[in-house]
């Protein structure tokens, strides 16, 4: 598959420059520079994908300092498909800029997050760096990495290869996405997900033979890694009736999975993200909603939950089911600035998102932050208050349904 082959030239030209997607673009909020904004990336775009220009070096700038929020997607009036747009044009830029640093992220993006023995040394790694609390000898971008981990135990079993049934009457089964760094750093939310899937009645199976669902490797350009991953996860998850994943980076990609591999549709049409999955629970009364009031909550809406998949209401929807008040923080959800590995790439434009965003957060007064994305969530905690919890929204509400009584955990 080649750069071209994932461009459909029709649905860039449907950009009629309104510039309705300017305000929402975070770079261009921060640079007041077209160059620097949707219409303008995409008019680059077109010229380099048709042979016009060349992908040169100020190309090269102008599309990789984007984030891939997709927030101009969402009031896009032209319905311009930008994120397929955008990892189109930068698969473009590893077949003409084949840089060192392109080629160190290959490997990064497809090979070492594909691997769970790889991912269980860097976990080891990251461990001692908390242990020791070394972390302040690191460069930058990496301090603020390990001041976003959760505290990590490379000695816990990942959920992989192993099923849980359900505590009552079974309702069916559902496939969850253990993912890359999930299992291995955010077991806490696995363990909240299969809590509450199992409590409502389902039988959760976690395939042995998945792995990383490919959204870097895509949002890099790296079409062969991002394509080997997503097969072998239509594979894996070939039968289930429902695939869950409670990363909504992830969700958002398997959504996406007919563009990059034989069989993708099948992922596509089966996978829902845990937050809508449950919110729908909640609201057909299968799960209960709480009455007593915990407390306030900001809500941080990940850019792939929020812009990509048109997910808003659900995570609202399950925090006043565990008894909080949801707080929004950003009427226009403006990218936090983590966005995969943005935040090591362009790091002053990452902290700078990620402080207004911490900022925002602050000034509801809330300790508790709910977010549904794993690179989200150690972007804020990197820069909130140590007194500021940060937590996926499921775990949230199973950790209310576990104090009232009602669950199990």
């Amino acid at each position: 598959m080649s750069a071209l082959d994932l461009f459909d030239m029709s649905s860039a030209n449907s950009c009629v420059n309104c510039g309705l997607c300017l305000p929402h673009c975070p770079t261009f909020q921060l640079t007041g520079n077209e160059v620097y904004s949707p219409r303008g990336r995409l008019g680059a775009m077109t010229a380099v994908l048709a042979g016009t220009v060349t992908a040169d070096g100020a190309f090269d700038d102008a599309l990789s300092t984007c984030l891939g929020c997709r927030a101009c997607e969402a009031v896009c009036p032209g319905l311009v498909p930008y994120g397929e747009l955008y990892e189109a044009a930068q698969a473009e830029l590893v077949a003409k800029r084949p840089t060192a640093g392109r080629r160190v992220r290959k490997v990064l993006l497809g090979r070492v997050l594909g691997s769970r023995g790889m991912i269980r040394s860097f976990t080891a790694a990251a461990a001692l760096v908390q242990r020791f609390r070394i972390g302040r000898v690191l460069p930058r971008f990496a301090r603020h990495a390990v001041a976003g981990l959760r505290p990590l135990h490379p000695r816990r079993s990942g959920w992989a290869g192993r099923s849980v049934e359900p505590t009552g009457t079974t309702r069916g089964t559902v496939a969850l996405l253990s993912g890359c760094v999930m299992d291995a750093w955010f077991g806490p939310v696995h363990d909240a997900t299969i809590g509450v899937l199992s409590y409502a009645g389902y039988r959760v199976v976690i395939p042995q033979q998945q792995t990383c669902c490919g959204a870097l490797a895509a949002h890099d350009g790296q079409v062969k890694e991002a394509q080997k991953l997503a097969e072998t996860n239509v594979v894996a998850f070939a039968g289930a009736d429902l695939i869950i994943s409670d990363s909504a980076g992830c969700s958002a990609h398997l959504k996406e999975y007919s563009r990059w591999a034989p069989g993708g549709e099948e992922v596509q049409t089966r996978t829902r993200d845990v937050t809508e999955f449950v919110a729908g629970l909640i609201a057909e009364g299968v799960l209960p909603s709480l009455t007593e009031h915990r407390g306030d909550v900001a809500v941080q809406d990940p850019c792939h939950l929020r812009h990509a998949q048109r997910i808003m209401a659900e995570p609202r929807a399950i925090l006043r089911a565990a008894g909080y008040r949801p707080l929004d923080i950003d009427p226009d959800g403006l990218c936090c600035g983590a966005a995969g590995i943005y935040s090591v790439l362009y790091a002053e434009t990452s902290n700078e998102l990620g402080r207004r965003k911490a900022n925002e957060i602050v000034a509801t007064g809330a300790r508790l932050v709910a977010s549904a994305n794993p690179g989200c969530e150690m972007q804020l905690r990197a820069r909130l208050p140590a007194e500021i919890r940060v937590a996926h929204p499921i775990e949230i509400y199973w950790e209310a349904l576990s104090a009232s009584g009602s669950g199990s955990g």
